[in-house]
C-alpha cells in the first residue's frame, strides 16, 4: 500500500537528499586531492636525488612557511568564527528565531519552520466587526503541524491557535528545551494551556519594517542579541531611546519605573532578565507606538476573541452589551491571573507593574476619577483596549511583558 507524502514532507527529504549529495561530493574531492598529493609525492622519491643542496633547502622553507600559516590560522578561523556567531545572532532576531546555532546544527534534526514575517493591509486600520453573541469555537487540527501525522491523544494543542504538534517533534525541531517540553506535557491539557513556538514568540508580529527598526535601535544602545540584561544595562537603553526620541534625559521618576519594569521582567528575582522576556517586552512596545487598536485585533485568533467573549459576558450581568470602566480594568488583568502558574514564585501582577503610559487602561486608582470608572464601555470598545493585553498574555514565560516605556 502506497504513503502519499504531503509537500512538507517532500520539501524536507529533497533537502536531506541535497544534503547528502553535496557530503558525497565534497568526499569524492577531498579523496582526489589526497590521491593526487600521494602520487607527487611517490614521483619525487623515485625521480634520482640530485647533488645539489637547494631542493632540500626549498623543501625546509616550504615547510618552516607551512608551520607559519598554520600557526597563524587559528586565530584568523576564531576571529571569523566570532563574527559569523554575531552575524548568525542578529540573522535570527531579525528572522524571529531564539536559538543558538549549535541547537540548529545537528544531523538528526527536522527541518526548522521558516518564519514568514506579517504583512500590513490597506484596510488594517479600519474597524473590525466581531459579534459578541456568536462563538467561533474552532476545532484544533487533526494532524502534527511538523509531521502531519495523526496519533490521538499523543497530540498537545496550542491554546492561541489551533496546532497541535508531538512532543518527540518539537523535540526533535530543536525549539524547545527539556524544561519547556516536560512544562507543555504538562499544561497543554489543562484550563491554563500551552503556547506553541508560533504564538510564543511576539515578536513575530512585527512586520520587516519595525524589526528593522527595532534591530537599528539595538545596534545603537550596543545591545548584544541573545544575551541577558542586568538593571544598569535597561537603564542605559532607556537613556538612550529617551534621549533619542525625545532630546531629554530620564527624571528620576522614569528611572524608578524603569526598575519596577524590571522587577516585573525578571519575577524569580535572579538579577537579570532573559533575552526573549526583553525582546517581547520591545516588540509590544513597537505594537503599541505602530499600530492602531483596530490593527491589534485584527491580529487576535479565533480561540483568543472567544475568550474575550466569555470574558466580558461573564462581567455583563444585565446581558445589555455594556460594562463599566472599572470592570473593563478587572478584565484586563484577569489575562494574566488566569496564566499565573506559580504565584508564590511570579510575586508581580499588573497592579504592582503599573501603567503602560499615561493614558492607559492600567493606570493606577488613585489617579481615575470616580465618573472614569462608572463609563459605560461597549464590546466593540473593549475588545479594542484589550487587544494588546491579550496579546502580552501569548507567551508561556511567568514574567510580565505588557509594560510599556513611558
Amino acid at each position: 500500500m502506497g504513503v502519499l507524502m504531503s509537500k512538507k514532507q517532500q520539501v524536507e527529504k529533497v533537502q536531506k537528499c541535497t544534503a547528502v549529495v553535496s557530503a558525497f561530493q565534497a568526499g569524492i574531492k577531498d579523496r582526489a586531492a589526497l590521491a593526487k598529493q600521494a602520487e607527487g609525492e611517490a614521483e619525487e622519491s623515485e625521480a634520482p636525488a640530485k647533488t645539489s643542496a637547494s631542493p632540500e633547502e626549498k623543501n625546509t622553507e616550504e615547510g618552516e612557511k607551512g608551520e607559519t600559516e598554520s600557526n597563524a590560522a587559528p586565530s584568523t578561523s576564531q576571529q571569523a568564527s566570532g563574527c559569523k556567531v554575531n552575524q548568525e545572532a542578529w540573522s535570527r532576531l531579525r528572522d524571529g528565531k531564539g536559538v543558538e546555532p549549535e541547537d540548529l546544527d545537528k544531523t538528526h534534526q527536522l527541518t526548522p519552520p521558516a518564519f514568514v514575517r506579517p504583512k500590513r493591509e490597506a484596510d488594517d486600520d479600519q474597524p473590525v466587526e466581531v459579534e459578541l453573541g456568536k462563538k467561533e469555537q474552532p476545532a484544533s487540527d487533526e494532524m502534527c503541524d511538523v509531521c502531519e501525522v495523526w496519533t490521538a491523544d499523543d497530540l498537545f494543542p496550542c491554546r492561541i491557535c489551533t496546532r497541535v504538534f508531538h512532543d518527540g517533534c518539537l523535540r526533535e525541531l530543536g525549539y524547545l528545551r527539556a524544561e519547556a517540553l516536560q512544562e507543555m506535557r504538562d499544561t497543554a491539557h489543562t484550563v491554563t494551556g500551552w503556547s506553541c513556538y508560533y504564538c510564543d514568540n511576539l515578536n513575530l508580529l512585527l512586520t520587516e519594517e519595525e524589526m528593522y527598526s527595532l534591530m537599528e535601535t539595538f545596534k545603537q544602545c550596543k545591545i548584544i542579541p541573545e544575551s541577558c540584561l542586568v538593571s544598569d544595562e535597561l537603564l542605559q537603553y532607556h537613556h538612550f531611546v529617551s534621549k533619542q526620541q525625545f532630546d531629554q534625559d530620564l527624571t528620576d521618576e522614569q528611572e524608578e519605573d524603569i526598575l519596577a519594569q524590571f522587577a516585573a521582567l525578571d519575577p524569580e528575582k535572579k538579577g537579570q532578565i532573559e533575552w526573549m522576556d526583553f525582546l517581547y517586552f520591545e516588540s509590544l512596545a513597537v505594537l503599541k507606538k505602530f499600530r492602531t487598536e483596530n490593527s491589534l485585533v485584527r491580529l487576535l485568533t479565533p480561540k483568543e476573541r472567544d475568550n474575550a467573549r466569555s470574558v466580558f459576558q461573564a462581567l455583563d450581568l444585565d446581558k445589555d452589551g455594556v460594562i463599566l470602566r472599572a470592570e473593563c480594568r478587572q478584565a484586563q488583568q484577569s489575562w494574566f491571573n488566569n496564566l499565573n502558574k506559580d504565584s508564590q514564585s511570579c510575586n508581580v501582577s499588573i497592579s504592582h507593574v503599573g501603567a503602560i503610559c499615561e493614558s492607559s487602561p492600567a493606570s493606577s486608582t488613585s489617579e481615575r476619577s470616580k465618573n472614569d470608572d462608572n463609563r459605560p464601555t461597549t464590546w466593540a470598545d473593549f475588545l479594542r483596549e484589550s487587544s494588546i493585553y491579550i496579546l502580552a498574555a501569548r507567551t508561556n514565560s511567568s514574567a510580565m511583558h505588557i509594560r510599556l516605556p513611558l
